[in-house]
């Protein structure tokens, strides 16, 4: 709960910022930079995330790797997550920022799990059908479980859409078990 209430304060921040500096895109995509290159390098994200290492040290960490790479907006909102020390929440701010705008494009994220591999048919008409759906424009990824061994589980945000097998035989057996 604290997790998602930070992230969405310190990202509702700098999106307003975005917004007003007309900055939104480029913003974002610092900040999945600056979050990859954290991510990536076990060392860095322990020096980042460590409580004894002080907030002047980590800011300079920051400030020699990303110094000609990332705006001066995005390396002061850096400075002030890691004096409120809320650098454990970054990948977590850099989420709901992203989710902020893509509302505003009108973008909706849309995770489809099947129990195969889709076809490019199947994707298209998957796509087409989450579109028409949401009425938004849609960007879809694709991943396969075949622990679900039939159907598709879509996932729209925090909706999920659930019409694997695997749930329909859980439904069935738990139905028959109250008959019985």
């Amino acid at each position: 709960m604290l997790r998602g209430a930070v992230a969405g304060r310190y990202a509702e921040a700098l999106y307003e910022i975005a917004v007003r500096e007309n900055l939104v895109d480029q913003l974002e995509s610092e900040l999945k930079a600056v979050n990859k290159v954290i991510n990536e390098s076990e060392p860095l994200r322990k020096v980042i995330i460590h409580p004894r290492i002080t907030a002047n040290e980590k800011k300079e960490v920051l400030a020699n790797l990303f110094k000609d790479r990332i705006s001066e907006i995005t390396m002061n909102f850096l400075g002030f997550v890691v004096d409120r020390q809320r650098e454990a929440y970054l990948a977590d701010i850099t989420e709901y920022f992203t989710g902020l705008a893509n509302k505003a494009r009108n973008i909706s994220d849309v995770q489809v799990t099947s129990a195969v591999e889709l076809t490019k048919e199947e994707k298209k008409n998957m796509a087409a059908a989450m579109a028409k759906s949401t009425g938004k424009k849609v960007r879809l990824t694709y991943n396969v479980d075949k622990k679900l061994l039939g159907g598709v589980v879509v996932r729209i945000g925090d909706k999920v859409i659930d019409g694997s097998v695997r749930t329909r035989l859980q439904t069935l057996r738990e139905h028959l078990r109250q008959i019985s």
